[in-house]
């Protein structure tokens, strides 16, 4: 296994337990905080292991975060509406 996919499997891990501890606000300082590292991350991996594999976390990555995920979408379809 590759240092890229280890760093990965620790991004995981470490957003499911960060997803368990109560919050005030939501969580969204806790996410964004992910997703500033997890971009980066994603772009190590697919670099060193392909697209493919790149792909298989990204969609790991979204199943974590899907809130975010779907908030963008709905803005996606507002900016889109007009």
């Amino acid at each position: 296994m590759s240092l890229s996919l280890i760093f990965v499997l620790v991004w995981l891990v470490s957003a499911n337990l960060l997803a368990m501890i109560p919050s005030k606000d939501n969580l969204w300082f806790r996410a964004y905080v992910l997703i500033a590292v997890g971009l980066p991350l994603l772009g190590y991996v697919t670099w060193e292991n392909g697209p493919i594999i790149g792909l298989i976390c990204l969609a790991a990555g979204m199943s974590v975060l899907r809130w975010p995920v779907i908030y963008l979408m709905r803005w996606f379809k507002g900016v889109m509406k007009g």
